[in-house]
């Protein structure tokens, strides 16, 4: 299947490297306190949140090659290159934004997938599963340490940091598996419903994730939806305090306001002193 792409096709953009690069860099300051650390723990989480929405449309588009759509190369969207993307602005731009206002994993744009060329219903199924499955996947990286035991020594900004990461792609693999017409859950479901039902509710489909943030703002399902997430990381090892200080670091800008919480502040002092 993936005969006669080319490498050009395929080597990584210098765009996605630069931006691990820094995510990479942000995480060394962070580590060693050598720069700011509010500051540092924003570049570094931005730079990895960034990073795993590249990945989240990679897993869709190298699965897709991989079940007979080869005109996914072509697209240059083996090379992880956002600004391949369909919508670069729904894709990164917007994710990016929801995390520095809300602090809550955006389900991202699309990689514009030829259907017609794929073939069996668990192919289509898996395509959809990919992207979530990469935010999962994350999630387990970044909680690793928490709970393996394996938090001694780890420096307490750079632990605050990952805990807040691990809660937007935990937030984010759940809200791209809601099954509603034009997330990845419905994608998973889609070939196995009857032609009928798939045309009735096809033109949802754009308004889905609009639907999914508009019952966010009703109390009881916003309730669930978060009591799921805390009962999910708690699982995972990471405390409510731990999650709530990568938050409080990461809005860098409210110490200039003094709405920074002075516990997350006192400890952000002693690690950069």
């Amino acid at each position: 299947m993936t005969t006669g792409i080319s490498r050009r096709d395929r080597r990584i953009s210098p765009i996605f490297l630069g931006i691990a690069a820094v995510t990479a860099a942000a995480g060394a300051a962070v580590w060693t306190g050598f720069a700011e650390t509010g500051f540092a723990v924003f570049l570094f989480v931005t730079g990895a949140w960034v990073v795993s929405l590249c990945l989240h449309e990679y897993a869709h588009a190298r699965t897709a090659l991989h079940s007979g759509d080869i005109s996914i190369a072509e697209k240059g969207y083996l090379t992880l290159n956002p600004l391949k993307y369909t919508h670069a602005l729904l894709s990164i731009v917007l994710p990016v934004l929801f995390v520095i206002m809300g602090g809550i994993g955006l389900p991202g744009g699309a990689v514009y997938i030829e259907r017609g060329r794929i073939r069996g219903r668990w192919r289509h199924s898996l395509i959809s599963a990919a992207g979530p499955l990469t935010n999962v996947l994350f999630a387990v990286v970044c909680t690793a340490p928490f709970w393996l035991g394996g938090l001694e020594g780890v420096p307490m900004a750079f632990r605050f940091a990952l805990a807040f990461l691990a809660l937007l792609q935990v937030t984010a693999a759940i809200l791209n598996f809601v099954p509603v017409p034009g997330l990845d859950g419905y994608g998973v479901i889609e070939p196995w419903l009857s032609y009928r039902v798939r045309r009735q509710v096809e033109p949802f489909a754009p308004f889905g994730l609009i639907a999914v943030f508009a019952l966010l703002w009703v109390p009881a399902v916003n309730g669930a939806f978060f009591d799921a997430v805390d009962a999910l990381l708690r699982g995972l090892g990471v405390s409510d305090f731990e999650r709530y200080c990568g938050q409080d670091l990461y809005r860098f800008w409210r110490a200039f306001t003094d709405q920074q919480d002075p516990r997350c502040e006192a400890l952000s002092a002693a690690l950069s002193g």
